[in-house]
């Protein structure tokens, strides 16, 4: 499905950019939160691949592995979200205190 190979661009583009700023930047909490938010988008990419893959091929090998690949991309999409929101107001309150 080419809506499918899209969005798996899409979220591999935005995982490479959310990874380059977290190197890039040198403030601790906007890290955390930069690392949350590539998380979620390898967790996308991850995700979205599985459902791919369960289009392309219709085998069992196929549907254990996609299977595989949608829980692990699920978690990660989780962890990366609960990190986010937990880092982001920190992420905040420090900029507020480096911009006085």
């Amino acid at each position: 499905m080419p809506i499918l190979v899209f969005f798996i661009v899409t979220s591999l583009s935005f995982y490479i950019y959310y990874k380059a700023k977290t190197f890039r930047t040198q403030h601790p909490m906007q890290r955390a939160c930069l690392k949350g938010k590539s998380s979620m988008t390898l967790g996308l990419f991850v995700l979205i691949f599985g459902i791919n893959q369960l289009y392309l091929y219709q085998t069992t090998l196929t549907y254990f592995i996609g299977g595989i690949f949608i829980i692990m991309g699920a978690l990660s999409l989780y962890g990366g979200f609960k990190m986010y929101r937990h880092f982001a107001p920190l992420a905040e309150d420090e900029f507020q205190a480096l911009s006085k």
